[in-house]
C-alpha cells in the first residue's frame, strides 16, 4: 500500500497565475509550470525573508522538502527569465491554511493585506487633528 500524501500548508494562492514576456504569445510550448507550494517557498524564503526552517516550520513539511521545492522553483523561475517563457502556477500538492491555523499566517501574504485593509477603512469614532 503506498505512503499517504502529506500535503503542503499554504497560506494564500497568487494573486496572478500567469507571468512572462508582455509581448509573448501564449504558447504551450513555451510554458513553465510552477505548483503552488514551489510559489509559497519563494514567497516565504525570498520575500519574507524566512530561512528554510522557519519555511518548513509554516508549510509543516521537513526541511530537506522545502530545500528540494525551493530549488526546482528558483530553477524554473530562471528558465522563465532567461529564455522568455511564460510561467504559469497551478496545481500542486497543498492545502490553505484554515482560519483556525492563522497563527501561521505572515504579514505580506494577500489574505492579511485584505483583513488590514478592510479594519483600516472601518470609520473611526474620534478623529484626531494634529497641530
Amino acid at each position: 500500500m503506498p505512503r499517504p500524501r502529506k500535503y503542503r500548508k499554504v497560506c494564500c494562492l497568487p494573486q496572478s497565475d500567469l507571468y512572462g514576456p508582455i509581448n509573448g504569445i501564449v504558447d504551450d510550448t513555451k510554458m513553465i509550470y510552477m505548483t503552488v507550494e514551489e510559489y509559497e517557498t519563494i514567497r516565504l524564503i525570498d520575500l519574507e525573508g524566512l530561512t528554510q526552517e522557519e519555511c518548513a516550520e509554516r508549510m509543516q513539511v521537513a526541511r530537506t522538502t522545502v530545500q528540494k521545492i525551493s530549488n526546482d522553483a528558483r530553477g524554473k523561475i530562471a528558465e522563465s527569465l532567461v529564455n522568455g517563457y511564460i510561467l504559469r502556477i497551478e496545481g500542486g500538492n497543498y492545502q490553505l491554511y484554515g482560519e483556525n491555523e492563522r497563527i501561521y499566517g505572515c504579514g505580506r501574504c494577500r489574505r492579511d493585506h485584505c483583513r488590514r485593509r478592510c479594519v483600516a477603512d472601518l470609520p473611526r469614532e474620534k478623529d484626531t487633528k494634529i497641530i
